[in-house]
């Protein structure tokens, strides 16, 4: 080419790499002619979705020729409703990574600075560094967030900081007494995103739900999704729920049309389907026993997880056992990217699967 087209872009962009996704069934029977493979590698729904949400979409195919509702009047309002929050205060996206990536447009610019933990979410880097804005990495504490740390080392340029609760992907968490000592510490002018996208999976005493603490706090913003628990990975829908100027902030660099009418569609029906969610946080909690005796059992170490997956550590790089996982038909995700070369993240999926995926384990770590 007669021109480097890479050193035409912004300099934040010219030093990110691609998202890598988890690998499609398709690709790894293509890649070695296996017949029989599982995926638990990104943290999907292992249900399939619910039966009213398929119904609907059938209803709704008759109007694909059309556009979907910019506003996504009808969801909002489903969602109002379920949150005892105003509609205003809603921001759609095309999956929780969407509303992460608005909302850095909208806060940050060269010359300003985000703060997140370190294993945290790598959207978060990702959306800091293209907006050309500095990121600060404070180290983790028990593979968690460190959220005093994190509160000390907001600068006066800081405008952002992101956590995660629980965290993806070491699956810890914090409590509420916790993050409402941090939000203490953090100055009104900057921004908090608390990440929320496994909170249906968590449980326990003192659980922190960011909904609960909008009115104490302007300067929060909550996000969260429809491919995790509720099973609509594939249809990408996510939201923010902040104050009504956030709101609006958000919606200035909001692309139109971001969430598809079938997202809508699936959205606003799958939330009327509340024993659909009861049966998969309950085939989630048996499957986190099944996997971590089984873990136990092979003496593999593991970080405790509140969301829908666990952290499994091995000796050495973790690649060798990840790449004959893949010999055995089973797909997992290696977490060097987060600093984590001697982890996979082990998704956990029905109990066939679960039973496969230990086998396997036990298969290649014989071998």
């Amino acid at each position: 080419m007669s021109c480097d087209f890479l050193a035409l872009a912004n300099a934040g962009i010219q030093g990110l790499h691609p998202y890598q996704a988890g690998k499609p069934i398709e690709e790894l029977q293509r890649e070695l002619g296996l017949d029989h493979v599982i995926k638990l590698a990104s943290n999907e729904n292992p249900l399939g979705p619910s039966s009213k949400v398929v119904a609907a979409l059938q209803a709704a195919s008759a109007d694909i020729c059309r556009y979907p509702d910019a506003n996504g009047f009808e969801l909002k309002a489903a969602l109002s409703e379920r949150l005892s929050v105003l509609s205003s205060q809603l921001t759609l996206g095309n999956g929780s990574n969407d509303v992460l990536d608005l909302i850095a447009r909208a806060y940050l610019e060269p010359g300003k600075s985000a703060v997140f933990s370190q294993h945290a979410f790598i959207v978060y880097p990702i959306a800091v560094q293209a907006c050309g804005a500095r990121a600060i990495v404070t180290p983790a504490k028990d593979w968690g967030h460190d959220l005093d740390a994190m509160a000390s080392a907001i600068e006066p340029d800081t405008r952002l900081v992101f956590v995660a609760n629980p965290n993806n992907p070491t699956g810890t968490c914090f409590s509420a007494a916790a993050f409402t000592a941090f939000m203490a510490k953090v100055p009104s002018d900057v921004v908090v995103v608390l990440d929320e996208a496994y909170i249906e999976y968590n449980s326990g005493e003192d659980l922190l739900d960011g909904v609960n603490l909008l009115a104490q706090y302007d300067n929060l913003i909550v996000t969260r999704t429809f491919s995790k628990a509720w099973g609509l990975a594939a249809l990408r829908v996510g939201y923010a729920i902040a104050n009504e100027q956030i709101t609006d902030a958000l919606n200035r660099v909001r692309a139109p049309f971001n969430v598809n009418s079938f997202g809508l569609v699936a959205a606003r029906t799958v939330l009327t389907d509340d024993d659909y969610l009861q049966r998969g946080c309950a085939v989630n909690a048996t499957g986190k026993q099944q996997l971590q005796e089984g873990l136990a059992r092979l003496g593999i170490d593991y970080i405790p997880s509140a969301g829908n997956f666990i952290a499994a550590q091995f000796e050495g790089d973790a690649l060798a056992i990840y790449d004959g996982l893949l010999r055995e038909g089973v797909i997992v995700r290696p977490v060097g990217v987060y600093q984590m070369p001697q982890h996979l993240r082990l998704s956990i999926g029905l109990e066939t699967e679960n039973r496969f995926l230990l086998q396997a384990l036990t298969k290649v770590l014989g071998s």
